[in-house]
């Protein structure tokens, strides 16, 4: 006699697979998803925003302090030192009423600069030290004094070398033609804007071993680089030197060019 197979399958009968059900969470809360947070030393973007509007702060005090030293006890010798540098036979005047006040406070502002020029390259490094490492924290921390004393040695370089001869020539240009007699305002806007470029331009050995050190470039890069740099000291030099002669721009794009030069040595061995 035949049997009828059950309709129903016992619990003993094999069943389709079915999907493994997720193990619920310790004490019945849902698993929660993975976030992704930032590494430690990290700075959002509106991090980095306030400390640049702090150090800009910082520094803004710096050179108002820097200006108002320069101001009272400064700015009247300085500008004594600059119309001496005007050649024999020409003469700095003055034709409008207000144009010694404005170049007084143009003198004010220059020397101040001077003044605050360690708070300001101090405030510079300190705004990218969060990404370097300790060591490169260190050697930023010792470039501020090199960086200030590059800088005014480059004023020294500026004062004594290329702005008489700069000077000598476009005075002696005319070949006595016409007298030399130049307005105070130009001249000693000419004079300071050309003395802070040259300063400005004398820090190029820090930047150099600053970029060896952080990994920007290298020292292999920086030789072989060497043609590009001795045309771009003549370039730079071209930009920066109030006269077109030939012998002014020598005069400032060698010693740009011997900058790069000092600042491969210095790399080689710091770094």
């Amino acid at each position: 006699m035949s049997t009828q197979a059950p309709l129903n399958p016992t619990p003993n009968d094999p069943q389709e697979p079915t999907a493994a059900l997720p193990a619920p969470a310790a004490n019945g809360a849902e698993a929660e998803q993975p976030t992704s947070t930032p590494e430690p030393g990290t700075m959002t973007i509106l991090e980095h925003l306030e400390e640049l509007r702090q150090r800009i702060i910082i520094a803004g005090i710096a050179l108002i302090v820097g200006m108002t030293i320069s101001a009272f006890l400064l700015t009247q010798r300085v500008m004594e030192w600059l119309v001496a540098l005007a050649p024999a036979g020409s003469q700095v005047i003055n034709i409008n009423p207000p144009e010694v006040f404005t170049a007084y406070l143009k003198v004010a502002l220059f020397t101040g600069t001077a003044i605050a020029m360690p708070v300001l390259i101090y405030e510079l490094f300190m705004f990218v030290l969060p990404a370097l490492t300790r060591a490169e924290k260190r050697f930023a921390m010792a470039a501020v004094p090199g960086a200030s004393l590059l800088f005014l040695v480059g004023i020294a370089f500026g004062y004594y070398v290329l702005i008489p001869a700069a000077l000598g020539f476009l005075g002696g240009f005319s070949g006595g033609l016409i007298q030399p007699m130049w307005s105070i305002g130009p001249y000693l806007s000419f004079v300071t804007t050309f003395l802070f470029w040259i300063g400005v331009s004398f820090e190029m050995p820090l930047i150099i071993v600053t970029l060896v050190k952080v990994h920007v470039v290298s020292l292999r890069q920086l030789s072989h680089y060497r043609r590009y740099a001795f045309l771009a000291a003549f370039v730079i030099a071209a930009v920066i030197t109030p006269t077109p002669d030939p012998f002014n721009q020598a005069l400032v794009a060698i010693p740009l060019y011997l900058l790069y030069e000092l600042g491969i040595l210095l790399a080689r061995w710091l770094v």
